[in-house]
């Protein structure tokens, strides 16, 4: 296939397309805390038609606050804070529960011996 004399190269085509999905950030990390904050404010907001005003209040792109708030409606908890929190307090929750297990069982072990006595 020939364009403007020249063969079609894929390998071109991509190069191009690899050109273009370089786009430019401004590198911004936000800390959960804050984005949380953000989020609330908008889906207080929410029905006004100020999500906009709230991003530029905070200095945030309106697409991205799009982006949190979607985000924080599908996944609730563990949104921000990171699954390794999420994972961490499990782990705790289920050694807290195993511990209530065998606390259990030695105060039944404890009743039995007393009333054999």
């Amino acid at each position: 296939m020939k364009t403007n004399g020249t063969r079609y190269s894929p390998r071109r085509d991509l190069r191009w397309w690899g050109r273009l999905s370089k786009v430019k950030t401004n590198g911004t990390r936000y800390s959960p805390a804050f984005k949380f904050q953000v989020v609330l404010e908008a889906l207080k907001a929410e029905g006004k038609g100020t999500e906009a005003q709230v991003a530029r209040a905070y200095g945030v792109p309106p697409v991205t606050l799009a982006n949190w708030k979607r985000h924080f409606l599908q996944h609730g908890a563990e949104v921000f804070g990171g699954k390794e929190e999420v994972k961490a307090y499990e782990k705790r929750i289920a050694e807290l529960e195993r511990m209530l297990g065998q606390k259990e069982v030695e105060i039944a072990l404890l009743k039995n011996f007393l009333k054999e006595s």
